[in-house]
């Protein structure tokens, strides 16, 4: 598999998580190291995702944080970008913040977008794949 890759927030929780699939995902980033694109979005996403269901401390998820952020340095949201993401929404029927994550994929020029929440196999402008990890 060619080209960057937007990995969703569902997947970086399992990777901090006890849950069985944090295996797959740990298998997944280090493959694609050097491939992944994160964003500002989703950064804030684990961090209250983390915290609120309680797998970890506000200090824990904050350090978990740090090291994703020097690992893979997040993209910023424009205003560009939340303006595709509505228009998203609005063609496709995603939720704004899935539009929003789709968006920001596509501007930053991924191939491929994981994400257990979306329809597997839906190809977005021609460019973009959604992938569902735990569907290969």
């Amino acid at each position: 598999m060619t080209g960057k890759i937007f990995i969703d927030t569902n997947l970086w929780i399992y990777l901090h998580s006890k849950d069985p699939k944090q295996e797959i995902i740990a298998k997944l980033i280090k493959q694609h190291f050097s491939k992944i694109v994160i964003s500002v979005q989703v950064i804030g996403e684990i961090y209250h995702t983390l915290t609120r269901k309680g797998i970890k401390s506000a200090t824990e998820a904050k350090s978990i944080l740090e090291n994703v952020v020097s690992s893979f340095p997040p993209i910023s949201i424009m205003q560009t970008t939340a303006e595709r993401a509505i228009d998203i929404s609005i063609k496709s029927k995603f939720t704004y913040w899935d539009s929003l994550i789709i968006a920001s994929s596509l501007e930053s020029g991924c191939v491929y977008l994981y994400s257990e929440d979306m329809s597997h196999g839906q190809i977005i402008n021609e460019t973009l794949t959604i992938v569902n990890p735990f569907k290969q």
